[in-house]
């Protein structure tokens, strides 16, 4: 253990790490956005279709580390994300804002997820990145908040940012929102709020 691990544990600032799902449908970007959360010297250059799930590490800040489920989104794989939700303490979703035709698919897996015994009376932080915003066929991330009817979570905080996983645009942004949601949460933590 380094010096500042000892001086953090005796100033109360505890590392904490969460477990994140990162849920959405087929080709929507999940594990492109993933990639482009790791450290840069972490990343990979080619991306490959999730079969089943992957688990990736990675330090969000001094003191948080996510350990990301990737999960399939591919229709025959869907069932199996329930059996991660007991372990989920933060859910990143992700839709392709480009894929209208299947934006009704994306609603309706939203809102399985959301009435699952295991997340339903829990107060899971909710990410959205509405991805693909470089393509030109996206619509907004109000639009997509519409069609998704967001409006109408009101038991978990929740947010979207739009975000195009190839250049890491709004990446940033929804992790910093998630990171404060969990921080806020957890009350040992009082101190890495200000960090």
């Amino acid at each position: 253990m380094g010096l500042f691990d000892k001086l953090a544990g005796w100033l109360g600032l505890k590392k904490k790490e969460v477990h994140v799902l990162c849920l959405g449908l087929d080709n929507s970007g999940k594990t492109t956005i993933i990639n482009k959360l790791k450290p840069s010297n972490a990343q990979t250059q080619d991306i490959v279709p999730t079969i089943g799930f992957s688990i990736e590490k990675f330090k969000t800040s001094r003191y948080l580390s996510f350990t990301v489920f990737d999960m399939s989104g591919q229709g025959r794989y869907r069932n199996l994300w329930e059996h991660y939700y007991k372990e989920g303490q933060a859910i990143i979703f992700v839709i392709d804002s480009s894929d209208k035709l299947r934006m009704v698919v994306a609603k309706e897996e939203l809102d399985t997820l959301l009435n699952h015994p295991d997340i339903k009376h829990r107060r899971l932080p909710i990410l959205f990145f509405a991805n693909k915003m470089d393509l030109r066929d996206a619509i907004s991330s109000v639009k997509v908040s519409q069609l998704l009817s967001l409006e109408n979570i009101k038991d978990k905080p929740w947010h979207i940012c739009a975000s195009d996983a190839l250049k890491g645009e709004g990446l940033q942004d929804g992790v910093d929102w998630l990171q404060d949601q969990i921080t806020q949460s957890d009350p040992s933590n009082e101190d890495m709020r200000d960090k």
